[in-house]
């Protein structure tokens, strides 16, 4: 298996990288059925209303639908689409679809293209084969797509795409699209209540996000040869290659032709369903990359990442390439993630986590910072959940990756000034040197904080100049779900500080002076979740435990977060997700995280009887062999000279008994949770009974493969895998 796959590995033939003639600009958003072409397929008062439904967020009207559908099926059609589907996101962290054509037989004879408003603005999937978590029966198949006019439609290949939320029969969400887009609505008329302190003729705020993809390129023959790599994404074993990621010289390296040619092909693909891709570079671990856009509205952002994801992987078979997206496939080198990079604009064009060129505007941006370090601080036990995957548990906590505990960087500028606000206002009014002296100081905040805060790589949640870079989302997962979080918690924090802010002023308060003793208020109160420092480090450790912040132990106990009734009252206050809805996320996401380690068990067991200790045993007869011949040769004085051969006889046997027991004792405890019914109970099962055995079972495996002769070892090894 494994030299047959390093010989067609060698003898691919060498890449020539294609570029361009072709400006991108010119191709740009081809395959999309944008504003522009709308205008061009659409009579000017259906544009206009489709235009002013999505600006303002309102459905779009069912009378013009049918007028809608025939553009786009113009449009389509004369780009050789034959069929149409609604495209959605279901809770597997994937995309679904199902193609109908456009054709359709008429009675007596003939046929004609047919794509109605019905059609375009509702269909009727499946909903009982999708992760549900107990809100449809499998008898209970009904469900509903519906178009999401905020998103704009696109072609691949021969199909219309039409981007859609998915919901029950009954209307509870099965999707993440849905609660993203209501969690926005709540941010947006929030954020708005806020700014209209500072500016009336505000109407409109949108969460921006910038997110950076980060991923693993293989060769495919080497990729086959790995069933694990094939069947859980990662490698269950495999003893670190003697070079790796030490000397620090594949980061921002120069990118191996064949990548070059495989991102070529991505970002063209990309750039013609829209996706403005701007970077590409290697990442730090061997065949590791990373690749991100311009910031876009948020729905619109986690439509492209979802979609991207999609385009590699296809894209990589044609380079005869897999992309590896689990956060951490490989042992002992960095693994990925996803970061969220979330800001907040308005319908001015103006980024209100960038402060401004006076104190007014600065305080703005003060009353938005601070609402986010509370909401940071209140529900950072949820925001933490929200990307508590058991993929994404291999990844966190390491020296690579954020730690498991929510903190916020703020850098040294903001802190002073943030400690110096804390400390000079009282809740007391303010006399007119103080409030003098505040605004001054207000006023200095650099309009452009990019140069004035470094980038701590070791915070989750960092301020980075004018943005939030949010660090611990995994690579495989779909970014919505800690996005509707965060746009809900802050949501909570920003109506809360509209509140005091109107309780105040409703007491004779100034405004300008209400405003600064809620903004010092939110300060006094998020101080714990302020953090400077290592977050790698123990003592940040020791030190987050005195502050009463909490971080992810295990999988299993920190999604409890979604059924945690405080979580839950948040979610339905804002309408985002009912008690059901979480309750069946709850019970999603504890299945497949026991799924997830039950392949992982299942693999693994097979792996080691079939390869593993095979292997092993052939090579330790090998070894007898020699040893019988010293024996034969040298009789007195063979124990001498066959020392090594005989430790390294006792060494294989240490291993193979080991593993053999292991697998053994891991099968029993999977069959041992297996009968348990309750899936919640069995998930935390399978992590502190079924799981460590995984490790355990590694750790011998690896020690085999530095022992066994390399000639016999069937799977590929890192240092191959290693290789493109």
């Amino acid at each position: 298996m494994r030299t047959k796959a390093i010989e067609e590995m060698a003898t691919r033939p060498k890449t020539e990288v294609a570029f361009a003639t072709e400006k991108v600009s010119d191709y740009f958003g081809a395959d999309v059925f944008d504003k522009e072409k709308m205008r061009r397929y659409l009579p000017k008062a259906v544009y206009e209303s489709v235009v002013s439904a999505i600006d303002e967020g309102r459905r779009i009207d069912r009378r013009i639908a049918d007028q809608v559908a025939a553009g786009m099926k113009a449009w389509a059609m004369e780009r050789g689409a034959t069929h149409y589907t609604h495209w959605f996101q279901p809770l597997n962290d994937s995309t679904a679809e199902k193609h109908d054509t456009f054709f359709e037989p008429m009675w007596g004879g003939g046929s004609f293209e047919n794509f109605s408003g019905d059609l375009l603005v509702q269909q009727e999937p499946d909903a009982s084969s999708f992760p549900n978590g107990g809100l449809r029966n499998t008898f209970e198949a009904r469900g509903y797509s519906a178009w999401d006019p905020s998103s704009p439609t696109f072609i691949i290949d021969d199909t219309l795409c039409i981007p859609s939320i998915f919901i029950a029969y009954t209307g509870e969400a099965l999707d993440f699209k849905t609660p993203l887009l209501r969690s926005l609505a709540a941010l947006d008329r929030a954020a708005v209540e806020v700014c209209q302190l500072f500016d009336k003729e505000v109407g409109k705020v949108v969460a921006t996000l910038g997110w950076e993809q980060e991923y693993f390129l293989v060769d495919e023959a080497l990729y086959r040869a790995r069933p694990d790599l094939m069947q859980t994404g990662r490698t269950l074993m495999g003893h670190s290659a003697a070079k790796d990621q030490q000397l620090d010289d594949h980061y921002w390296g120069e990118i191996p032709d064949r990548v070059i040619a495989f991102m070529k092909d991505v970002e063209q693909t990309a750039f013609r369903l829209g996706i403005p891709l701007k970077t590409r570079h290697n990442e730090v671990a061997p065949n590791q990359y990373e690749c991100a856009p311009m910031f876009e509205e948020a729905n619109i952002a986690v439509d492209h990442n979802t979609l991207l994801m999609t385009v590699m992987r296809r894209v990589a078979v044609k380079h005869k390439l897999q992309v590896l997206f689990h956060e951490k496939p490989f042992m002992g080198v960095n693994g990925s993630g996803k970061h969220c990079n979330w800001s907040l604009a308005t319908d001015k064009g103006q980024n209100l986590l960038a402060p401004g060129k006076t104190p007014k505007t600065n305080m703005q941006f003060l009353a938005f910072f601070v609402s986010i370090l509370r909401a940071a601080a209140e529900r950072g036990t949820m925001i933490m959940a929200s990307i508590a995957t058991e993929s994404n548990s291999h990844r966190l906590g390491g020296n690579e990756a954020p730690p498991a505990i929510l903190s916020v960087f703020a850098g040294s500028t903001l802190n002073s000034v943030l400690d110096d606000i804390e400390q000079r206002i009282s809740d007391k009014a303010l006399s007119p040197d103080e409030k003098t002296g505040i605004k001054l100081d207000i006023g200095k905040i650099p309009e452009i904080l990019l140069d004035n805060t470094d980038r701590n790589r070791t915070s989750p949640f960092a301020f980075t100049g004018n943005r939030f870079e949010f660090r611990a989302t995994g690579s495989s997962a779909n970014c919505a779900m800690p996005l509707i979080v965060i746009n809900t918690a802050v949501a909570e924090q920003l109506t809360r500080f509209k509140e005091l802010v109107d309780g105040l002023i409703g007491k004779g308060v100034k405004k300008d002076e209400a405003i600064l003793q809620v903004i010092r208020q939110f300060i006094t109160e998020s101080k714990a979740v302020r953090f400077e420092g290592n977050g790698y480090s123990q003592e940040w450790h020791e030190e987050a435990a005195r502050r009463g912040l909490k971080g992810i132990t295990s999988v299993t106990s920190a999604i409890k977060e979604y059924i945690n009734p405080v979580n839950v009252e948040l979610f339905g206050r804002f309408g985002i997700f009912s008690e059901v809805e979480l309750a069946a996320r709850y019970e999603i996401k504890n299945e497949t995280f026991l799924k997830k380690v039950q392949i992982e068990s299942r693999v693994l067991a097979d792996l080691a009887a079939n390869h593993i200790i095979p292997t092993a045993i052939r090579y330790q007869n090998v070894l007898i062999d020699n040893v019988r011949g010293i024996k034969e040769l040298f009789p007195k004085e063979y124990e001498v000279m066959a020392s090594a051969e005989l430790n390294t006889i006792r060494m294989i046997s240490d291993h193979v008994k080991n593993i053999r027991e292991m697998s053994a004792a891991m099968v029993e405890a999977r069959k041992k949770w297996n009968a348990v019914e309750d899936v919640i109970a069995r998930a935390a099962g399978y992590e502190e009974e079924v799981r460590p055995f995984i490790s355990d079972i590694r750790y011998h495996i690896d020690k085999l493969e530095l022992i066994v002769d390399d000639r016999l070892w069937t799977l590929p090894k890192y240092r191959e895998l290693f290789t493109i």
